[in-house]
C-alpha cells in the first residue's frame, strides 16, 4: 500500500471518511426536511383545488370573472355619467360675486347690489338691481369670456373680480 495515494497525504486517511460521513448525514437531514416541506405544499395544493366548501375551482375562477365583467360595466357607465356631469358643471354657475352699494346719496341702506354669476370659462350674467325710494330697476348685462359689450359701473366691476377670485 505504498503506492497510494492516500499514504501520500501525510495525514490518516479515516479524516475524509469521517468528514464525508457527516457531509452525507447532513445531506440525509436536508433531505428529511425538503420531503416534510413538499408534503405540506401538496397537502395545500389538494387542498386548493379541492375548492372550498366543495366548490370547484372552476366555479370560483367564473363567479370572479363575472364579477370582474360586472365592475367594467360599472366603470364605462360612472364614466359616462362624468362626461355628462362635466359638460353640464362647465356652462353651470359656480362663480358669484355680490357687491352691496347705496345708488342714491343719502339713501342708506345698502340696498342695492351687483351680483355676478359666471361660469368655469368666465361667462355669464351681471345683475345690477338699483333701489330708489319709490322704485326699483333691475339691469341685466351678459359676460362672454371675460368680456361685455356695455361698459361696466364700479360697483359691477368689483363683483366680477370678486366672483374671478381676484378681489374681496
Amino acid at each position: 500500500m505504498n503506492n497510494s495515494i492516500l499514504y501520500d497525504l501525510g495525514f490518516d486517511p479515516i479524516f475524509i471518511i469521517l468528514g464525508l460521513v457527516v457531509l452525507v448525514a447532513i445531506l440525509a437531514i436536508l433531505v428529511v426536511v425538503q420531503i416534510v416541506k413538499t408534503s405540506k405544499l401538496a397537502k395545500r395544493y389538494d387542498k386548493f383545488m379541492r375548492g372550498r366548501d366543495a366548490e370547484s375551482l372552476e366555479n370560483v375562477f367564473a363567479k370572479a370573472l363575472a364579477d370582474i365583467r360586472l365592475l367594467q360595466a360599472e366603470d364605462r357607465a360612472n364614466k359616462d355619467a362624468l362626461k355628462v356631469i362635466n359638460k353640464v358643471l362647465v356652462k353651470s354657475f359656480h362663480k358669484t360675486g355680490l357687491v352691496k352699494y347705496d345708488a342714491f346719496p343719502g339713501m342708506g341702506g345698502k340696498s342695492s347690489f351687483a351680483l355676478a354669476l359666471m361660469s368655469q370659462n368666465k361667462s355669464g350674467y351681471i345683475l345690477n338691481a338699483v333701489h330708489s325710494r319709490d322704485t326699483c330697476y333691475v339691469y341685466v348685462k351678459e359676460i362672454v369670456k371675460g368680456e361685455t359689450d356695455t361698459p361696466l359701473g364700479k360697483e359691477e366691476e368689483k363683483a366680477v373680480r370678486i366672483a374671478l377670485g381676484m378681489d374681496k
